[in-house]
């Protein structure tokens, strides 16, 4: 809270601001302003709904001690930003930003709000560092009536999801942060503005591309198919390597990689899975000479992002808020990213600097590091409120029922007067 607590100008929003991050550190089931204020012994919720919607504190200012804050504790050779998606399933199509649209969290299309994520990842961790949310064109962008109900600004016009991953890197590499690498899967690496642009910048890049994309070989001669290129060739071009560690061991499979182009920094990166010969393709450019290993570990990178979704919502309630408004979004959302950057930050300054090799092999005996959740556990066992009393419990219940009685009651006459008559 030191950190932040100048983006603050009073006293209260910033009490409010501290309660909300120690409600989201909680074992609360659900991370809404209901539960959280009455996590932190407030009589109604109107305070944390407050902080997220009316009180005068910038979110982005907050976003910045966030990576600031991630970089000082992870920070280390060879850091990788990834970029990437998540979606947010919603009822109704008041939320900013919601539409029917495919989300990956579900696996299909569905009423959903999509933001767009940066997340930075080195040898002692991986955390989220910025956020964006996705405005869809036709259905938002353009109705003036809706954006005015979930509070989006004039300025905000549409934007592709590769724009804004963009625009998130670009922030990020002139704020100072040092990460040679940028990484991300199909819908991202398919964009040809957003490799043009990290070329441009400096910036190395392995991208995921779908199979059918085409590349030039034979110093730019040939013009062919990614998988027809993979069909090619040899068994001497394949060699193995680990992508990472997974939660069961190294990530083995086959790689290869080709010069296309005419640039000889520029690569297609082919992946193959050595029991069901899958095949992933990326495309790869750095601005000085790199090894095949070097370009396989920034690969298998790409998935921390995915253990970041996963820890932020099942930790920090990241997809917990029951909020419809442009700012009150980006402000959850900020202090959720804080959040887990915090409890990310405690595991890497935890780990122990264990000796590793031939003459310093592992003991079963030996405890794993502290990881993102236990170390929650922990926190919420040491800082956890003292026994709320029956009364404190009465008085949350009948608050909550009382309001989903008026919230029942107005749905009720909603529809009532939307059924036809006669």
């Amino acid at each position: 809270m030191a950190r932040i607590a100048g983006r603050f100008s009073r006293v209260e929003p910033r009490a409010t601001a501290r309660a909300y991050l120690l409600g989201l550190l909680s074992h609360v089931e659900r991370k809404n302003c209901w539960q959280l204020a009455e996590q932190a012994g407030l009589a109604r919720p109107g305070p944390m709904q407050r902080l997220l919607r009316y009180a005068r504190w910038d979110a982005d200012s907050v976003r910045d001690d966030i990576r600031a804050y991630a970089v000082e504790h992870l920070g280390t050779d060879g850091g990788v930003l990834i970029v990437d998606e998540t979606g947010f399933l919603k009822k109704g199509r008041a939320s900013a930003g919601v539409q029917r649209q495919y989300t990956g969290t579900a696996g299909r299309i569905e009423n959903s709000q999509v933001g767009v994520f940066l997340a930075y990842a080195t040898s002692r961790g991986r955390t989220l560092i910025d956020r964006r949310l996705y405005l869809p064109e036709h259905s938002w962008c353009t109705d003036a009536e809706r954006r005015r109900a979930a509070g989006i600004p004039d300025e905000v016009q549409f934007q592709t999801k590769p724009r804004l991953a963009w625009e998130m890197i670009a922030a990020t590499l002139d704020a100072g942060v040092e990460a040679p690498w940028v990484t991300g899967d199909e819908a991202y690496g398919q964009d040809p503005q957003l490799r043009a642009a990290l070329e441009a910048h400096g910036t190395g890049y392995v991208m995921a591309v779908a199979c059918s994309t085409r590349v030039r070989i034979n110093h730019g001669r040939t013009p062919i198919r990614a998988d027809t290129v993979a069909g090619r060739l040899p068994a001497t071009a394949w060699q193995r390597h680990s992508a990472g560690n997974g939660a069961k061991g190294p990530r083995h499979y086959d790689w290869a990689w080709i010069h296309i182009g005419t640039d000889e920094h520029r690569h297609l990166l082919i992946r193959r899975n050595r029991t069901t010969g899958e095949l992933a393709f990326y495309l790869c450019w750095s601005p000085t000479t790199v090894t095949l290993a070097e370009l396989v570990r920034v690969a298998g990178v790409r998935w921390s992002v995915e253990e970041c979704f996963q820890a932020a919502k099942g930790q920090v309630g990241l997809d917990h808020y029951q909020v419809r408004n442009w700012t009150a979004w980006h402000r959850h959302i900020t202090l959720a990213m804080l959040a887990l950057a915090f409890l990310t930050a405690v595991a890497a300054d935890a780990a122990p600097q264990r000796p590793t090799g031939p003459h310093h092999p592992a003991r079963n005996s030996e405890p794993i590091s502290l990881t993102v959740p236990e170390i929650r556990h922990l926190l919420t066992a040491v800082f956890g409120p003292p026994a709320v009393t029956a009364a404190r419990l009465l008085h949350w219940s009948i608050w909550r029922r009382r309001h989903q009685a008026t919230a029942r009651q107005s749905h009720y006459q909603r529809r009532s007067a939307n059924e036809p008559t006669g």
